[in-house]
């Protein structure tokens, strides 16, 4: 049997994350003892006798989901290893956490017309051209595959796949990976982007690397700079966050909670219900604007 550790480390986790995760297990396991039973063999019932006392403690709502994901890990972890058959709290979540409100989402058709809208033949040196070229891929994938700056970032030539019509998106350590469709318009782009604006960019810049979008900046900036042309199209276009939380929350209204949760990666269900809570809050507070009850 492996360490758990070692477990951690596979699923991408930070040595500080691990370090916490472990110490936090220590714990869940003494209380098991306890309490005349075992992680390998506790039940659902038993789990909500945990939170009752950790909550008992006077632990915030907050932390004792903190607590909850480290266990639900660590039964990942005993089902990996074949000591447990299940995940008895895998969609548990404590009730009433203060939410962060996505305000100035943007529609499908609003993000669509982004990508439409981008104008990639402004200028006659060739060079200027071609990076407009290339942002306009990146925009593509933000507002088609809801990808985000690390996202973007990570992506190498491999991840491409124009043959099958779609782009692999690796795992990092707070995303699970992702086979994603690319768009009939985004394949077009993509192959002019690849045989002949990436290989005159690396040109250009001296960086021959396997990523997907060569820079020899920081990513972020080639972002910050994308969103100063968007703004110009759209004024409530903000960033790239306000993109992807726009993406999730159209996708809500077309698939099922866990087809969300694969597209944009989310390595628990919670944080994909919580595009759904933002809608209904931000729903509440237009009714509360414009009818206000009196």
């Amino acid at each position: 049997m492996k360490p758990y550790s070692e477990f951690l480390e596979e699923q991408n986790y930070s040595k500080t994350t691990i370090k916490v995760y472990a110490t936090e297990i220590q714990s869940f396991i003494k209380w098991c003892n306890r309490n005349s039973t075992t992680a390998n063999e506790i039940d659902y019932k038993n789990c909500l006798k945990y939170i009752k006392y950790l909550t008992r403690k006077g632990t915030k709502k907050k932390t004792v989901n903190h607590r909850l994901r480290s266990v639900k890990i660590y039964f990942d972890y005993l089902m990996d290893e074949a000591c447990r058959v299940d995940n008895p709290i895998e969609n548990t979540t404590i009730k009433g956490v203060q939410r962060n409100i996505n305000y100035n989402l943007l529609e499908a058709e609003e993000l669509e017309d982004l990508y439409y809208s981008f104008e990639t033949d402004k200028y006659q040196e060739e060079y200027h051209r071609y990076t407009l070229k290339r942002a306009k891929v990146i925009i593509g994938l933000m507002v088609y595959q809801g990808l985000n700056t690390s996202d973007l970032g990570n992506l190498k030539i491999e991840h491409l796949q124009l043959s099958k019509g779609k782009i692999y998106v690796p795992s990092r350590r707070r995303s699970n990976a992702r086979e994603l469709e690319l768009k009939p318009w985004q394949i077009m782009e993509f192959m002019e982007y690849v045989n002949e604006v990436r290989p005159t960019i690396q040109n250009k810049l001296q960086n021959h690397s396997e990523q997907l979008f060569n820079t020899n900046a920081r990513f972020n900036s080639i972002v910050y700079h994308i969103f100063k042309k968007l703004k110009k199209y759209n004024q409530k276009a903000e960033n790239i966050k306000q993109i992807r939380a726009s993406v999730i929350t159209n996708w809500l209204g077309q698939y099922n909670l866990r087809k969300v949760q694969y597209l944009a990666g989310h390595r628990y269900i919670s944080s994909t219900e919580r595009y759904l809570q933002n809608d209904l809050e931000n729903l509440h507070e237009m009714v509360n604007n414009f009818h206000p009850i009196v």
